[in-house]
């Protein structure tokens, strides 16, 4: 059977450190982009931002982060996403650009969108960064808020997720595939996903109303899952602690969504 063409799997590191590398283009949307580099110890990665908006997240290890206005110094906090901290991150505006210099191993997320260059580059440190417990029993999970609606950029929306061992995530279902707002928003996303330990494996289904699109997907440690449209919850099975790295943009910038109605009586019940 074919491999589904909804994940995108970690290669082996190019010259430049890249293992993974989603575009506009090979994603058939036209929003987000998502780029994830696995950097030596002395090792950097210059790119320039051009018309789209950056947010590095340091996904674990040190690095100096540079743009042509800033320069953060040993910035870099966790060595591994599943120690239950926020990362550090950088905002990077369009027409910029920036450097990464890695001071230990380290693994960047860079996250893409439409930018407009209103925002100038800042960092974001993990006490900037909200965390959540949402949902109730099996479906608890710690959300970090990197970059929500509610702090400056143009497109882009990013979050972090970590979900226990024989939890669900993502759930009840939800989807945010139509432009009706203010009910619900048109957000193309990325789930990037790690697994603890790395051998181990995640599902996570994609599926629309009239189930013109209907996948369920064994993830892998570093594969990305494209959610084009539809609804699209994971489950952790027991054993395995998952993470995932969300990228969200769409013509608005707000998560407006719409939940599965099978499955709404699941908030009821939480109450």
């Amino acid at each position: 059977m074919a491999k589904s063409e909804l994940i995108v799997s970690s290669a082996a590191p190019a010259s430049d450190g890249s293992v993974l590398r989603i575009t506009p283009e090979s994603a058939g949307w036209r929003y987000v982009g998502f780029e994830v580099f696995r950097l030596e110890a002395g090792q950097r990665l210059q790119q320039e931002t051009g018309d789209e908006e950056v947010c590095l997240v340091l996904i674990g290890g040190k690095g100096n982060v540079s743009t042509e206005q800033e320069r953060w110094e040993s910035i870099g906090e966790r060595m591994s996403v599943f120690e239950q901290i926020p990362p550090y991150a950088v905002y990077v505006p369009s027409g910029d650009r920036y450097e990464v210099e890695a001071l230990t191993a380290l693994e960047l997320a860079v996250c893409r969108a439409p930018g407009k260059g209103t925002y100038a580059a800042r960092l974001i440190a993990p006490s900037q960064i909200e965390v959540e417990i949402r949902g109730k029993g099996s479906a608890e999970r710690r959300i970090h808020q990197i970059l929500p609606e509610q702090e400056p950029a143009d497109s882009l929306l990013v979050v972090e997720v970590l979900t226990p061992s024989g939890h669900w995530s993502s759930y009840p279902p939800h989807k945010h595939d139509e432009e009706r707002l203010p009910e619900e928003s048109y957000l193309e996303e990325t789930y990037y996903h790690k697994v603890q330990p790395e051998h181990g494996f995640a599902i996570q289904r994609v599926y629309t109303d009239d189930r013109s699109l209907d996948e369920t997907l064994a993830v892998s440690n570093g594969d990305a899952v494209l959610v084009p449209r539809g609804y699209h919850p994971v489950s952790a099975p027991p054993g395995y602690d998952l993470y995932y790295l969300n990228v969200m943009a769409g013509p608005v910038r707000t998560w407006k969504f719409k939940n599965d109605t099978d499955h709404e009586w699941i908030f009821e019940s939480w109450k």
